[in-house]
């Protein structure tokens, strides 16, 4: 089956001319880049990293060293979704905002390289997911999902990355710093870099008390802030209040005693529904 996804893939690729990858830094839209260059060359695809205060300094860093890696050439525009009102109220469709922003401005990039095709990593786990408003909008301004298309999921995007040896095959998920700040809880520039910033913290007083944590995230109710780890590792951390004073800049810190989970700001939501 996925040998089948796979073959698609590379038919749906191999006839274009050339490709720019909204390159997150990410496992979907690094394999997608590297099926990319699989399919035409690495002289004929671009990957894109949108530079702005919801990227985390170290995703920019990783991006730009896999995008070197694969030996393609890796443009870091900057966007600036922080300008747009709908992005910065947060409501349920922030992420529309912040695709358009996005395609908004990858797809004149393109067209200045005499690139036809903007593609992004949605696979096709995603598109079943059922809260994703960010699709659509990044679909209706030109870009297009090859993932999703060939029909491949996220078990089968990280088996191809694993298959093809890529160093990003086993990354922990990482979604853009604003996911992390409660619907309703305006996104600044402030709010995005003490999450940032407390992420990293925490992390290290985990790799220092030796407790060894995969997914990792901070979330933003406003003057709380709400740590999520990996199950296995809520224990370990409960009985260290020392290294969750690592986390600085809220007024009160808590463990959510279920864990990490993806998508987590979306419980918060009294009525997902309308934003599909």
């Amino acid at each position: 089956m996925l040998d089948d996804r796979l073959a698609d893939l590379d038919a749906l690729l191999a006839p274009l001319p050339g490709v720019l990858v909204a390159f997150s830094g990410g496992v979907d839209s690094g394999t997608l880049l590297a099926a990319a260059v699989r399919a035409l060359g690495a002289d004929r695809v671009v990957a894109a990293t949108a530079v702005s205060p919801s990227l985390p300094a170290a995703e920019r860093t990783a991006a730009a060293a896999f995008a070197a890696w694969l030996g393609v050439r890796h443009e870091q525009p900057r966007t600036d979704e922080l300008s747009r009102a709908g992005y910065r109220a947060n409501a349920g469709d922030r992420c529309a905002f912040c695709k358009t922003e996005l395609v908004s401005v990858l797809v004149p990039l393109a067209d200045g390289l005499g690139i036809a095709d903007v593609v992004t990593g949605t696979n096709a786990d995603d598109l079943r997911a059922g809260f994703r408003p960010g699709i659509r909008a990044a679909a209706e301004r030109g870009a297009w999902t090859p993932l999703a298309r060939a029909g491949l999921t996220k078990d089968d995007v990280r088996a191809a990355a694993r298959r093809w040896g890529l160093p990003l095959a086993e990354k922990p998920a990482a979604a853009c710093l604003a996911s992390r700040i409660a619907y309703g809880v305006p996104v600044s520039a402030q709010r995005l870099a003490r999450v940032e910033r407390a992420e990293a913290d925490l992390r290290a007083a985990l790799a220092g008390a030796g407790i060894d944590v995969r997914d990792l995230r901070v979330r933003d109710l406003g003057d709380t802030a709400r740590v999520e780890v990996d199950a296995s590792a809520v224990p370990a951390l409960a009985a260290r209040p020392d290294v969750l004073a690592a986390v600085a800049g809220f007024d009160r810190v808590e463990l959510d005693p279920r864990g990490f989970r993806s998508g987590a700001m979306n419980e918060l939501l009294p009525d997902p529904v309308r934003y599909r």
